[in-house]
């Protein structure tokens, strides 16, 4: 395997069986999941109806046929995504991944404006690939500069920056969207194709802009004829409580979303929901050989329905707020807490140097290693790689919520602790 596929932990987990909520690794020891695969697993492990769904579908033989047969789990599963997407007369591709859809999303957006220059958000993460990586804004995650497209950066979610600090949402949109205009006067050529934007970063730790800056984007975007690409591959399917697409929280439909992880609750699905217009607007032929295949139709026809059924965009609300409040609560008694936020299902928590009220990476690895100790599972993340995000599955209990929060709770005590006494 190559060097650059990184292990969480200092003894690395084999994670063996699941059920519910909850993981076993090789030994034995169980897990609260408050990671859920990179926010994929979105509604728990050997969840039945998800697994009778694939089952039916494997018991018909028929794995793989290709988009060149009609697939009747796509289109069932297209009109549900459509309808739920707000966009007007709504078409969807299929592909196997987040990385892939993004990349779908960009040619549709170039193709119909005939430009390659995009805009993009700071601190972003769109992807591992070619394209994907151009419209990604952290150096960690970036190999090299070269680009197939011409990005300029927007400041949207870096508000701890000396210039934004102690800005009002009301304040920081207006900021922001003067830079906007500045960019769009000073750093671009003619016309721009588009702006693709996380409404809540994943890999940057989840940071996000103030409820609002999309709306107050794209009214400028559209004085231009420039697309508004939303990002949902984290943000999708009612994990933020308040949306059951995290553009929506700002009050405005994109023209195109894209999306994966847990649409297929494990199983490889991804895909671009986009107006009609955008959609057909390709001359060339095109396909995705394993985009939306039979089982990953399968999984994700169910998994959908599921969300639906239990209404779980209201649960991740109730949940959510349980964990986001009791550690706001806990925040201001531990210096090394730097900031809470969150939404829904959504959440993370930054640590810092007490003493400077740097970033800490140290701080979350230990963070890591304390709660797998305790029996939970976490993630990592950060401009800075200090950022402690978490994201459990829809379905989590009350006293899930309740028990991981406790969990989460203790081990920063316990951190917190070890570096006032040291």
């Amino acid at each position: 395997m190559p060097n650059w596929v990184a292990l969480y932990y200092n003894e690395p987990i084999e994670i063996v069986g699941g059920k519910g909520n909850r993981v076993v690794d090789a030994s034995g020891k169980t897990y609260l999941d408050f990671f859920a695969g990179i926010l994929t697993n979105m509604i728990g492990y050997d969840v039945p109806e998800v697994r009778e769904a694939v089952e039916r579908q494997l018991a018909t033989g028929v794995v793989h046929t290709s988009t060149v047969y009609l697939l009747r789990g796509q289109v069932e599963l297209a009109e549900k995504i459509a309808r739920l997407s707000g966009i007007e007369d709504a078409k969807v591709f299929f592909t196997n991944s987040g990385t892939e859809a993004n990349e779908t999303a960009l040619l549709l957006a170039t193709y119909a404006r005939r430009s390659d220059q995009v805009l993009a958000m700071r601190q972003s993460y769109h992807g591992r690939s070619f394209g994907a990586i151009s419209v990604t804004s952290n150096r960690s995650w970036k190999n090299n500069s070269l680009s197939p497209l011409n990005v300029h950066f927007l400041h949207g979610a870096d508000r701890s920056l000396t210039q934004f600090r102690g800005l009002s949402d009301a304040d920081y949109i207006a900021a922001c969207v003067d830079d906007l205009r500045h960019v769009l006067a000073t750093s671009v050529g003619g016309d721009v194709a588009a702006l693709i934007a996380e409404p809540i970063q994943g890999v940057g730790g989840f940071t996000m802009a103030p409820d609002g800056l999309f709306a107050a984007y794209k009214e400028v975007l559209d004085e231009q004829g420039i697309l508004l690409i939303s990002d949902e591959v984290q943000t999708g399917w009612g994990r933020t409580g308040s949306a059951f697409f995290g553009i929506q929280n700002h009050g405005v439909t994109p023209d195109m979303m894209t999306f994966a992880k847990g649409l297929g609750n494990g199983f490889a699905v991804g895909g671009v929901v986009a107006r009609g217009d955008l959609m057909d607007g390709l001359h060339a032929v095109g396909l995705a050989t394993f985009g939306g295949n039979p089982i990953s139709m399968a999984a994700a026809n169910a998994t959908l329905d599921y969300v639906l059924d239990h209404d779980l965009q209201a649960n991740a609300a109730r949940t959510g707020t349980l964990i986001i409040d009791g550690l706001r609560e806990a925040a201001p008694r531990l210096p090394i807490v730097g900031d809470v936020r969150g939404k829904g299902l959504m959440f993370a928590v930054e640590l810092v140097d007490p003493a400077t009220g740097e970033p800490s990476p140290a701080l979350a690895a230990r963070f890591m290693e304390e709660t797998k100790k305790a029996g939970l599972l976490a993630g990592k993340g950060g401009l800075y790689g200090n950022v402690l995000r978490m994201a459990p599955p829809l379905t989590l209990t009350q006293d899930e919520a309740a028990e991981g929060l406790g969990i989460i709770v203790n081990a920063l005590e316990v951190i917190n602790a070890e570096v006032v006494s040291s």
